[in-house]
């Protein structure tokens, strides 16, 4: 990348910023003000609004599209597996995935104004820094968000890792699937090389998501149906790269 295009590319990205910051901030106050009493599938709408307009923000400051391959199980919850890269993903799954609820780490719901947002989307936050009873809450709260008719969004790895990395992944995703009985969809993308994890520079370019088939979770064991699922995100990955 030349000195203009990277000069370029960190004026698109301040724009960005800018309106990243606006729209969380007006969301996240507007949302409590007026559907605080409102059920989750109503309030949860108007929340994810907030992440399609960053998602269209994203391309207009700083040229990013979106290629979707695959499709998501119809009429029914699932746990959605997904690759960690960069925050785009949290964005755009957060929205695509409605209703669902998000698995995060518990710091994360204290942060102004996103973490107040998060609340109110009914993300699960667990304290990673204790595993037992990260996996129990997990339990408990996955559990009832599925009986709910929500889906749960995991980040197996846990926090974000560089493109072409494998973190390790954890089995309680695949652990919670086969407790309440429901499918496993792997999701794969390239993120991480358009928004890089912990960067403010953004380059334009299209994120390609890879949704995979729905895995059933009858009769598995968690530890061989996370690694079918490590396995195939992985090769997708390693395909884009």
């Amino acid at each position: 990348m030349t000195l203009f295009a990277k000069s370029l590319c960190a004026v698109r990205s301040a724009l960005f910023f800018i309106g990243f910051g606006f729209v969380t901030i007006f969301i996240s106050l507007s949302g409590i003000i007026f559907t605080w009493f409102l059920p989750f599938h109503i309030r949860g709408r108007y929340f994810v609004l907030g992440n399609a307009a960053i998602i269209f923000l994203l391309r207009v400051c700083c040229g990013v599209k979106t290629e979707v391959r695959g499709t998501l199980p119809k009429d029914r919850p699932f746990v959605a597996m997904a690759k960690h890269q960069s925050q785009w993903e949290t964005f755009y799954l957060q929205w695509s995935l409605f209703p669902v609820a998000t698995v995060v780490k518990r710091e994360l719901l204290n942060i102004p104004f996103f973490g107040w947002a998060l609340r109110f989307m009914n993300a699960i936050g667990i304290d990673r820094s204790n595993p037992r009873a990260a996996m129990k809450q997990l339990n408990d709260k996955g559990l009832a968000r599925l009986r709910n008719n929500y889906s749960l969004l995991i980040f197996p790895e846990g926090t974000r890792t560089l493109p072409g990395v494998r973190g390790r992944y954890a089995r309680s995703g695949a652990s919670i699937a086969i407790a309440a009985g429901v499918a496993v969809v792997p999701i794969a993308h390239n993120g991480g090389v358009i928004w890089p994890a912990k960067s403010m520079l953004i380059r334009p370019g299209t994120v390609t998501l890879v949704i995979g088939d729905a895995i059933a979770s009858t009769d598995r064991e968690s530890r061989e149906l996370t690694l079918e699922v490590e396995n195939w995100i992985e090769d997708q990955c390693a395909q884009m790269s």
